[in-house]
């Protein structure tokens, strides 16, 4: 038997691609499952855009190998979008790298910035795929606490007393995935501040802005940022292109070459057709934003309404495409919780342990799902 590699041995399974597993084999059953588990939008992108990806199809050079860097134009539309929304200028050619989704993105930092050793901060509650892609780079993951006391924002006096001699790098994700956490120009400002002073790269994990968000903000709108920090964004949750696998990483031009020289090792460019979706997609405007959130606000009120049917608490003031709730305080553990509500109600949500031990006591809704799927749900209660 060929033997794997020893990395594999420090990551499992993706939660989500096992636990759906047996989502599925519950609906072979015919069980009437809904799942309230994964942020995959179900609506459609622009008409603008499907017509864009149809028509580029036709284009002499649609169907060859792409530049690593991604088109002129889709470049300038990324810079564009973060001039117009941000207020940030960005040097298209030099500071701007079109990435075949965020998720790519974290591999490639994490190899293009952390030797074997190194140690990365990790926020815990936080986004699972920092911690594996740490590992199976062999790097150190460090988890430092969020708390609901604290706005789920780093407590920097923790972090000053502790050693931070080795660490390299620090994820952060703001709007905070998966409590809603909007974060703030201020806490930005003492990201930034701490970089400099403990010389770590700051990568911000930013897809979640214009959901339900009437403030957007950015990490590389603080002075001096470009020094110290990265920032990923993403058009799968903002313009309902998920499965297209959109993604950008902004920073100055130094970061940004270390992080192609992975990145052109890597793949062969993203395809033409998807390329010119995105850049009509990167046009939309304000109309676009306030029609969809029209959608996840009603559905949001809905789940609310099911947070409370199920005993729990929110706080109805978060952003994002997320609902985080506490479960009720007799019971002892999230994921007891939900596998009750799976087994007795037929409804699937995600335990807040899939995002770290400080996760334990929470529940995540999804507002991927239909208004009248929502409803149906708070029948069953």
């Amino acid at each position: 038997m060929i033997a794997t590699a020893n990395r594999l041995k420090s990551v499992n399974e993706y939660y989500f691609s096992q636990k759906l597993k047996e989502v599925r084999l519950l609906i072979d059953q015919g069980k009437p499952i809904v799942n309230m588990g994964i942020g995959s939008p179900d609506l459609a992108p622009s008409d603008k855009v499907i017509l864009a990806i149809q028509k580029a199809l036709f284009d002499e050079k649609a169907h060859q190998y792409q530049s690593y860097q991604g088109l002129p134009e889709l470049r300038k539309g990324m810079a564009d979008f973060y001039e117009t929304h941000f207020g940030i200028c960005l040097n298209p050619n030099l500071e701007i790298l079109p990435l075949m989704g965020s998720k790519e993105g974290i591999m490639h930092i994490s190899m293009a910035f952390l030797n074997e050793g190194d140690e990365v901060l990790i926020p815990n509650p936080g986004y699972p795929t920092y911690h594996s892609v740490s590992n199976l780079v062999g790097a150190k993951a460090v988890l430092y606490d969020l708390s609901e006391e604290n706005n789920w924002e780093p407590d920097f006096e923790a972090l000053e007393q502790a050693d931070l001699s080795k660490v390299k790098l620090m994820w952060v994700s703001y709007p905070h995935m998966p409590t809603g956490a909007k974060g703030s120009k201020e806490l930005f400002e003492r990201l930034i501040e701490f970089a400099k002073k403990h010389d770590i790269l700051i990568v911000n994990d930013n897809p979640y802005s214009f959901v339900l968000n009437e403030t957007p903000i950015s990490i590389l709108q603080i002075e001096g940022a470009k020094e110290v920090a990265l920032e990923l964004n993403s058009l799968s949750k903002t313009f309902n292109m998920a499965g297209w696998r959109v993604g950008m990483v902004s920073g100055s031009t130094k970061l940004i070459d270390a992080v192609l020289k992975v990145k052109s090792n890597m793949d062969s460019g993203m395809f033409y057709g998807i390329q010119k979706g995105a850049v009509e997609a990167l046009k939309l405007g304000k109309n676009w934003f306030t029609s969809q959130n029209r959608i996840y606000r009603k559905r949001r009120d809905l789940i609310f309404e099911l947070v409370k049917k199920l005993g729990c608490q929110c706080d109805e003031e978060s952003v994002g495409m997320f609902v985080w709730a506490k479960i009720p305080e007799t019971e002892n553990s999230s994921e007891a919780f939900v596998d009750k509500i799976l087994k007795e109600n037929d409804l699937f949500i995600v335990p807040g342990t899939v995002f770290g031990s400080k996760g334990e006591g929470y529940i995540r809704f999804s507002l991927c799902v239909e208004e009248e799927k929502i409803k149906e749900v708070i029948n069953r209660f």
